[in-house]
């Protein structure tokens, strides 16, 4: 006899493959648009209002509390309510409606603008919005030259730019460019009027570098390329514009520049770190480009001399273990092999006041070994101030030494 297990086994695993089909299969199905804020409500396909229906959100059943008999209803519904939305007939899961909900909000005024930076070939028109939708945007560019509509070639990338090219050159005739953007809660549109000469706008200089110069503490030197997308630097030349500062400070100085494409800056700031960047600009029409890419660079510094050879070394020890020497033109007078008074003349008289008054401190304790200095014609001594050996007193200007 056969075992029945098995084949019970077969038919369970057979209707829950059928209710996943039922549950995930395309029947009546589509995309919703709404905007957020709004207030959300889906029928169930066909079925009537009192029928007994499921709902699911992204394969999660929705709470009887959003229905209204077969009505889902969605209240101010806001993006992370956006997905897929099913409805089922009771409890035989069959899917009777799904939709898929996109959440978002119509396109505010886009935000166009128009450039030539490879003149005289033409220009280019980009755009974007100013907020994102969330939902899918659809882009219409026109350009009108007096009454001829030109043709505006997409780029591949970035999506949101397109060229044209110049048909006549040195025209008064004004250019009309209309951007509009739609979606599925609305649209939106701008536009903008210009001439070929005010759009001119060169891409930044390319390849800035900056070096200092050897044996120059206050300079730098700054070269730089034309842009690529210059196309013809020779036939339209263009001037530039070079700024540096240090990075201790936040004022930047500037040099505009007729020809060439380098300059040799000759105020830095000794030892200090600069930062420098350069724009281009045709030089009769048009605006500045955007400031390139800046580069640093420190001025030159001497290195400091170190010691290497031998007698360097011993030149700096005898200086460090030197004594005082007088200088050649003073005289040294020996106290003990003179008469006192004559090295007076070659002395600081405070120097000397000084030492006098420590020997009339100090003398006494020295026992019967008084010293006396007789001075005389000196000015501000007198002989009755000073006593010599003995009991006798010497005048001024006469002299005594035991």
């Amino acid at each position: 006899m056969a075992n029945p297990v098995p084949s019970a086994c077969c038919v369970v695993l057979a209707a829950v493959v059928v209710v996943y089909a039922q549950r995930h299969s395309q029947q009546d199905s589509h995309i919703q648009y709404e905007r957020v804020g709004a207030d959300v409500t889906m029928k169930c396909g066909s079925m009537d209002w009192d029928a007994a229906v499921t709902w699911t959100a992204n394969g999660t059943d929705i709470d009887d509390s959003h229905l209204n008999g077969s009505y889902l209803i969605l209240k101010n519904v806001d993006l992370t309510q956006s997905g897929q939305y099913s409805c089922y007939e009771g409890s035989s899961w069959h899917l009777k409606y799904q939709t898929y909900l996109r959440v978002g909000t119509p396109p505010k005024e886009p935000v166009l603008m128009c450039r030539s930076n490879n003149y005289p070939k033409g220009f280019y028109c980009s755009w974007h919005l100013p907020s994102p939708t969330y939902i899918p945007n659809s882009f219409n560019i026109s350009v009108i030259h007096g009454t001829r509509e030109m043709v505006c070639e997409k780029d591949i990338f970035p999506k949101n730019r397109c060229h044209i090219r110049y048909l006549q050159l040195f025209l008064t005739v004004k250019y009309k460019v209309t951007l509009t953007v739609t979606n599925a809660l609305g649209k939106n549109s701008t536009s903008l009027t210009f001439d070929e000469f005010a759009i001119v706008k060169p891409d930044p200089p390319e390849s800035v570098v900056a070096k200092p110069v050897p044996n120059n503490p206050r300079r730098l030197e700054v070269a730089w390329q034309n842009p690529s997308s210059w196309p013809d630097p020779e036939s339209f030349p263009l001037k530039f514009f070079l700024r540096y500062r240090p990075l201790i400070l936040d004022q930047w100085q500037h040099v505009e520049l007729l020809d060439g494409t380098s300059h040799t800056i000759t105020d830095a700031y000794a030892g200090k770190e600069y930062i420098i960047q350069v724009a281009a600009k045709d030089n009769d029409i048009g605006t500045w480009s955007d400031w390139s890419v800046a580069v640093h660079a420190t001025p030159w510094t001497e290195e400091p001399k170190h010691l290497t050879t031998e007698a360097q070394v011993t030149e700096t020890t005898s200086a460090s273990t030197s004594y005082f020497v007088p200088p050649p033109t003073t005289k040294i007078c020996d106290w003990w092999a003179v008469r006192p008074w004559q090295c007076v003349g070659q002395l600081d008289w405070s120097w000397l006041l000084m030492v006098s008054s420590l020997f009339s401190e100090y003398a006494p304790s020295w026992g019967h070994e008084r010293w006396g200095w007789v001075l005389g014609g000196h000015g501000g001594l007198r002989g009755s101030d000073v006593v010599g050996k003995g009991d006798t007193k010497q005048a001024v200007g006469e002299e005594h030494w035991v």
